[in-house]
């Protein structure tokens, strides 16, 4: 029979067995990390009220934030560079003293580099996958 085979399974164009081994790649690079890397996106976006603030500072302040303030409530002797904002489109660099709003507005960046990285694999490993079955079928 004409066609590709890939898992006991045979796809009649590339198409569909590239759709199928990106589905399968995914769902094994999926696992704890991802989660814990959603619960870290999540956990830094700024849905607590705040006091008043300055024009143009990002309104609210994330749980992140709020209990990494509470658990690192120390000075720095330099002034640390931090992310601030809702979305892609209104990030800003901004800079604190203070250790924990530095490591709370670092803990959804961790989270965003975590699932980058997920991205990077899941592609990398099934355009190999397909590659080896596609050319295992020209030979």
């Amino acid at each position: 029979m004409e066609g590709y085979y890939y898992e006991g399974h045979r796809f009649s164009s590339k198409e569909e067995l590239y759709f199928w081994i990106v589905v399968d790649t995914t769902l094994e690079q999926l696992g704890v990390d991802d989660a814990a890397a959603v619960v870290a996106i999540l956990s830094g976006q700024p849905i607590l009220n705040t006091r008043t603030k300055f024009e143009g500072a990002t309104q609210g302040t994330s749980l992140a934030s709020k209990y990494a303030s509470k658990l690192l409530p120390y000075q720095s002797p330099i002034r640390l560079p931090t992310l601030t904002g809702r979305n892609i489109l209104t990030l800003k660099l901004t800079f604190t003293n203070k250790l924990g709003r530095f490591v709370g507005r670092a803990i959804p960046v961790v989270g965003w580099v975590i699932l980058a990285s997920d991205i990077t694999q899941i592609i990398w490993q099934a355009q190999l996958r397909y590659n080896q079955v596609v050319n295992h079928v020209k030979k």
